[in-house]
């Protein structure tokens, strides 16, 4: 009596996350420690216009089956630029160009705008990683290869899935994010005593200036989270990033900020302003939680407030960190304000390879002291971190 034969591995490109049914994807992203590699976040990015031909982030994702069961699945696009990417590749386009080599398209491995780290393949438990991450790997240097793509990027990537991509010959690229991370502190006043004298003295007065300006902070979480908030809560964010004009990278649809009260709120954090006049917060940050993860995504105000940005940013989502048993708290792109605040540089990790041989040539030759130069920073910005010294 034969063996029943196993099915074989089929890659699959698909041009809208909504091809693979939501149960069959987060069956993959569900278990990762990031909240951004899950169905509802990437399709409301699709279903809102925020992603898309138009946005210049074509998804063409990556799916691997066994028969009918997905068992690998890789968030990709097409690019034909590098916004929203928050790793500053611009200066491989340009030496593309002095090369003459097309350099757009590429194809790009990211939650869109989210310089938060932790994307990987996704696989099924149970599954060989190894071989499955390698088949994946296959298929997307065939697919680049027939479609012409110069290279494959990813960003903000798993540590460990890191490792696993080295050995198939994707180059790391340091940089480095503000970080908070939380040492066992009892209690804000705790995390508050590991700071020197003088600049624990500043942190006290920009908490005190909420009470001065007459202004409480609430944390708003899931289904306290109503839909006029989140409409809201695009208000605000709009209006941040139109105060930086061309740098200001508002990216997003009102569109995705109501969706997201449908489908995520489960995963969401306000932390909202109120004065004792007034129903609707007059500034507010927008968070995600995952297991011992907080992560800070926008914010704004209608107001100007002295010190409200650090309060509604840094110091309540801290606060809240600790009395909820959250282990890092990472609070977005940006770092001249963080790391007077508690926020070290830590590093994170970009994976390349790309198709045309020059580049390729030049990535290997020189990656590893721009890494360096990378490290030298990180190391010069912490020793300038206001604690105390021992």
């Amino acid at each position: 009596m034969g063996y029943p034969s196993v099915p074989p591995l089929t890659a699959t490109w698909i041009r809208h996350i909504e091809e693979v049914p939501e149960a069959l994807w987060d069956e993959l992203a569900q278990p990762l420690v990031t909240p951004f590699l899950e169905w509802h976040w990437l399709h409301n990015m699709e279903r809102s216009g925020s992603v898309g031909a138009n946005a210049g982030w074509l998804p063409c994702h990556l799916t691997l089956w066994r028969g009918k069961t997905l068992i690998g699945a890789a968030p990709l696009y097409l690019k034909g630029h590098s916004y929203g990417e928050f790793v500053f590749d611009h200066q491989w386009a340009d030496l593309a160009e002095r090369l003459g080599v097309q350099y757009y398209p590429k194809l790009l491995g990211m939650s869109p705008f989210t310089p938060a780290e932790g994307y990987r393949f996704l696989i099924a438990p149970g599954e060989d990683e190894a071989a499955v991450t390698l088949a994946m790997v296959e298929a997307i240097d065939g697919f680049c290869d027939r479609n012409n793509i110069s290279g494959c990027h990813f960003l903000y990537v798993d540590p460990q899935w890191r490792a696993t991509m080295t050995q198939l010959g994707f180059s790391q690229w340091l940089h480095h994010s503000y970080v908070w991370q939380n040492h066992n502190f009892d209690d804000f006043d705790d995390y508050l005593s590991q700071f020197n004298a003088n600049q624990r003295r500043n942190i006290k007065r920009e908490r005190k200036a909420m009470a001065t300006a007459g202004l409480r902070l609430e944390a708003v979480t899931g289904d306290a989270i109503s839909k006029p908030l989140c409409n809201l809560m695009y208000d605000f964010y709009g209006d941040t990033c139109d105060k930086f004009g061309w740098w200001g990278s508002k990216y997003l649809s009102r569109k995705f900020f109501q969706l997201l009260h449908h489908n995520y709120r489960h995963r969401m954090v306000f932390f909202a302003a109120y004065d004792d006049d007034d129903r609707d917060p007059i500034g507010m940050s927008f968070c995600l939680t995952k297991g011992d993860r907080l992560y800070g995504r926008y914010w704004g105000s209608r107001v100007e407030v002295n010190n409200l940005h650090f309060n509604a940013c840094y110091y309540a989502p801290i606060e809240w960190a600790i009395a909820n048993g959250i282990d890092l708290f990472d609070p977005g792109a940006g770092g001249r304000h963080k790391k007077r605040r508690g926020f070290p540089a830590l590093g994170n990790y970009s994976l390349h390879r790309f198709y045309q041989p020059r580049l390729q040539t030049l990535l290997t030759r020189y990656i590893a002291e721009v890494n360096q130069l990378e490290q030298t920073e990180i190391d010069a910005i912490n020793a300038e971190l206001p604690l105390k010294r021992p």
